[in-house]
């Protein structure tokens, strides 16, 4: 990207990404991590419904259609819906490094508009990683992998732990989510950037 402030450079003793062994295997549906995450959860009316998949290494592919909810100006993508989309797409990279992160920073650059009705396919990858930051990129074309570039984000996320959220969040979702019999769920409500 164009323009990247130097706090997402990577430090010159910063390291490759490795893909953790127990990271989704290449093609699986990652699914949302929480179901009233705006980005990928399924049971926020107005949300994303973000899906992703493991991609190779450490990247994952998504896809989101833009809907009239999502709008900005007439008929167009509102900036930070786009905005939304490439960082719930950076913040899936986590699956892949059974890490716990947070959005640190994220610079977006608007390339195109995006228009009602699209189909948004975004790409994402962990380009370093130097202790707890993680350094990674993204992609969005309109309408599929060969579409033209549409947005494009560089991100830093923080690794953190799960008390993070705990002492952070609102009570009675968290306690909602600490609650949740279903023990999958409830471990990976606190497992993706939010």
């Amino acid at each position: 990207m164009s323009g990247t402030s130097s706090a997402l450079r990577p430090p010159a003793d910063a390291v490759a990404p490795v893909r953790h062994p127990d990271a989704p295997a290449p093609g699986e549906l990652l699914g949302a991590h929480y179901g009233e995450c705006f980005g990928c959860g399924g049971e926020q009316l107005h949300g994303l419904h973000l899906e992703a998949r493991a991609g190779d290494g450490v990247r994952i592919t998504a896809e989101f259609t833009v809907k009239p909810a999502h709008q900005g100006a007439p008929g167009l993508a509102h900036g930070g819906v786009l905005a939304s989309a490439l960082d719930e797409s950076l913040g899936s990279l986590s699956w892949l490094l059974r890490a716990i992160a947070v959005t640190g920073r994220l610079e977006t650059d608007f390339v195109r508009p995006v228009p009602v009705g699209t189909v948004l396919y975004l790409e994402a990858e962990v380009t370093a990683v130097a202790g707890r930051k993680i350094y990674s990129s993204a992609t969005g074309r309109i309408g599929g992998p060969d579409g033209p570039v549409a947005v494009r984000a560089d991100a830093l996320f923080l690794e953190v732990k799960v008390e993070h959220f705990i002492d952070n969040g609102r009570p009675e979702e968290i306690r909602a989510a600490m609650d949740d019999p279903d023990q999958v769920r409830r471990a990976r409500a606190f497992e993706v950037n939010p």
